[in-house]
């Protein structure tokens, strides 16, 4: 069982940076790939950017060149460094594990995750 935990979020100004990070417990990450997936109110839940067990990385369009993600599996956190924020990137944005046996592999799909944080709010206005 893996147990995750989002820190991170909060209101900030369009234009602002966040960094979120994910910690997790009762296991290291190492055999997983991570994602950060975000829900903003009345819509569903989606990809934003994801990280394999070796870094290949991938982003959705619509955060690509602004948001980053890395992980240190070593202290098992993911972090998502989030610049250049606009009021559309207003969402609760979770952290999920998916147990990946290829080191290359990564979903950008919500059903192949295996593991989901509670979610944190990130609130992007004026």
């Amino acid at each position: 069982q893996v147990q995750l935990v989002e820190s991170g979020g909060g209101l900030v100004q369009p234009g602002g940076s966040l960094r979120l990070s994910c910690t997790a417990s009762g296991r290291t990450l190492a055999s997983y790939a991570m994602g950060w997936f975000r829900q903003a109110p009345g819509k569903e839940r989606e990809f934003v950017a994801g990280i394999s067990r070796i870094p290949r990385t991938s982003y959705a369009d619509s955060v690509k060149g602004r948001f980053t993600i890395s992980r240190d599996n070593a202290k098992i956190t993911v972090y998502l460094q989030m610049n250049s924020l606009k009021p559309e990137d207003t969402a609760v944005y979770y952290c999920a594990a998916e147990r990946q046996g290829d080191y290359w592999g990564l979903s950008t799909k919500v059903n192949e995750y295996d593991y989901w944080g509670q979610g944190t709010q990130v609130t992007v206005s004026s």
